[in-house]
């Protein structure tokens, strides 16, 4: 059983908190207070496994000494927050810098963080009030909270791609379609670029790295 926590909570008492070995919920901490994650839907999955196999495909060929965890949590530096991206990739040369990796699974230096990616999903707040984890993430933490708080600790490359044009308009266009939209840290604030259809992506990260947002969003797709 999960056990209650008061209404907000710091970083530390919420990863002491973490259910262990949570498979079906997962969560969050914005700004001390948890977020239930959604429920992952089949074709989000296919998503992030393609995308994954793609970045370490290039990670080896370039031989960077990064790599993708199978659940690992970025703390901010401004407030109580914890974030769980769909695609965490680490620099494992800074991870002896990080005091909360080894027990907690938990970067925050940008250092260790040389790309982020988050594929949008939605939902409401569930009815229930009885937990401080009633409420779930929705495609406004993508665009809004997280961004915000990824630039803050320089985490050098942030992709938000949103497969289903669940973004609000001024975020991807009206009429809504299918985004992928790349922030790239520039002077310490974030430049975004936008691909869409078959134009291929732009990655100050994987400069080199030929996938368009077509093959991207089809990758959803079972037959494909």
């Amino acid at each position: 059983m999960v056990q209650s926590l008061p209404t907000t909570v710091t970083v530390d008492q919420f990863l002491d908190w973490y259910p262990a070995n949570s498979t079906q919920l997962r969560y969050e901490l914005h700004n001390g207070f948890i977020k239930q994650m959604p429920p992952p839907t089949g074709d989000h999955e296919l998503l992030i496994a393609f995308l994954i196999k793609q970045i370490l495909l290039e990670c080896a060929r370039l031989s960077k000494p990064y790599d993708i965890p199978k659940m690992g949590f970025v703390q901010s530096n401004e407030g109580e927050s914890a974030f769980l991206p769909d695609v965490l990739l680490l620099n494992r040369l800074n991870l002896v810098n990080e005091p909360k990796w080894r027990n907690k699974s938990t970067v925050s230096q940008s250092s260790s963080i040389p790309l982020v990616i988050e594929v949008v999903s939605t939902a409401v707040a569930s009815s229930r009030e009885t937990r401080p984890t009633h409420c779930l993430t929705n495609w406004r933490d993508d665009y809004f909270t997280k961004l915000g708080q990824y630039e803050a600790i320089g985490i050098p490359e942030y992709w938000i791609v949103d497969y289903a044009a669940l973004g609000g308009k001024k975020f991807i266009g009206n009429p809504k379609q299918p985004t992928i939209s790349i922030y790239s840290l520039i002077e310490g604030e974030y430049q975004v670029k936008q691909f869409r259809n078959g134009e291929r992506i732009e990655s100050l990260t994987f400069p080199d790295l030929a996938l368009t947002a077509e093959q991207i969003f089809q990758s959803a797709n079972p037959v494909t």
